[in-house]
């Protein structure tokens, strides 16, 4: 059976839960704790992992703030405004409505507490427009958060220019980086924005650990605040222990990813190449949702036409693993959100899977495992 769900949680490097092991033997010590030398040895394991995840965003290190994932930092983008937001009477939030649930639920909860939302729709493609954005724009605005990949799709979104339309203006611009951290190495470098949220474990590193970056302008960091209650660790942007051993786990996918992005991108061509040219072999009517021409490497959103994504990934389970949306959805029977946003008809998005992979998938697996999905998906329509 082949694992072909990456984008709802990649298998850990072997070589990063080695280096975790070697942590969690070895040092004992509190990152934080500044009177003997096992608090010393952990926090210099802390720091190289710091060093590591700025290293692969070409960021100074003090930019890094440790959380326990990508949504912890969104909250934290967004809810660690509110104080700001109060003194400057700027309560005006743009995002998109086909952002992960870690992004919708937290601006429900800013609504209701006297904040104004608005929500882009992207174009049947897939993709929101920059100038749909631009307009909405106002001299209240607080903040724009806009995932760089949909989870669902792998449809890029015009972040590099809204991030460079906004360089310039008192609004702050938080990117969804989950789905392309570690992967579009070089979109992200070039691309300004004021925070980033990531998770280590889209990227074969550990469940549980993640970062917030904040970008300084003006040797400033924006005025976010800690959205709970504790200690001093990281600058009071999150209180509690830090957890060494995943850290160090989430530096050295970091580490790996920078050496090897080229060549897993390259690698994650070659198996959609492969699964497209089988698409195209095939007697069974399929759309593709989603934009090719914007679609990140490793992601494939598929409609069977006439064939039930539930009954399909049922009857494939002994195949592959697939699914038909995000992870936080899969207890929901509802359509996709994503794809209804997109304006894609009910039946459609009911026959739709999405496939991802990554550069450690063995091809000619993912090949064999494919051509039987078709192959059931053939009988199922019968």
């Amino acid at each position: 059976m082949v694992y072909l769900d990456y984008n709802s949680t990649t298998p850990i490097d072997e070589r990063v839960l080695e280096e975790m092991i070697k942590v969690y033997k070895n040092i004992a010590g509190n990152a934080d704790s500044r009177t003997h030398i096992f608090g010393d040895e952990a926090r210099k394991v802390v720091e190289k992992a710091r060093s590591d995840v700025a290293a692969l965003l070409n960021i100074n290190k003090d930019e890094v703030f440790f959380t326990s994932g990508a949504t912890e930092s969104n909250n934290t983008a967004i809810q660690g405004l509110k104080e700001y937001a109060d003194k400057t009477d700027r309560k005006h939030i743009i995002t998109s409505s086909i952002e992960h649930k870690a992004i919708l639920e937290i601006c429900k909860a800013m609504e209701k507490n006297g904040f104004e939302i608005s929500y882009v729709n992207p174009q049947i493609d897939g993709r929101i427009l920059f100038d749909d954005v631009k307009k909405l724009i106002r001299d209240d605005m607080l903040i724009v958060s806009i995932m760089h990949v949909n989870n669902e799709t792998g449809i890029i979104q015009p972040v590099k220019e809204i991030g460079d339309y906004l360089a310039d203006k008192e609004v702050f611009f938080h990117i969804d980086a989950t789905q392309s951290f570690g992967k579009l190495v070089d979109e992200l470098k070039e691309i300004k924005y004021d925070m980033l949220s990531m998770s280590a474990h889209k990227i074969n590193g550990p469940q549980g650990i993640g970062a917030l970056i904040l970008r300084k302008k003006r040797y400033k960091l924006p005025p976010v605040k800690g959205i709970m209650y504790g200690g001093q660790q990281e600058h009071r942007i999150r209180p509690g222990t830090i957890p060494v051993a995943l850290v160090a786990g989430l530096g050295s996918a970091c580490s790996f990813a920078l050496l090897e992005y080229k060549a897993n991108l390259e690698k994650c061509e070659a198996i959609k190449k492969v699964l497209l040219d089988e698409l195209e072999t095939t007697n069974i009517e399929y759309e593709i949702n989603g934009n090719p021409e914007y679609c990140v490497p490793n992601t494939l959103n598929i409609c069977f036409n006439g064939v039930s994504s539930e009954a399909l990934m049922i009857s494939t389970k002994q195949y592959c693993g697939i699914s038909n949306g995000s992870a936080c959805n899969s207890r929901s029977y509802k359509p996709s959100y994503v794809l209804l946003a997109m304006g894609l008809p009910v039946e459609r998005i009911e026959n739709s899977v999405r496939i991802s992979w990554g550069a450690k998938s063995n091809v000619k697996e993912v090949k064999d495992s494919f051509i039987k999905l078709l192959t059931v998906a053939q009988r199922l329509k019968l």
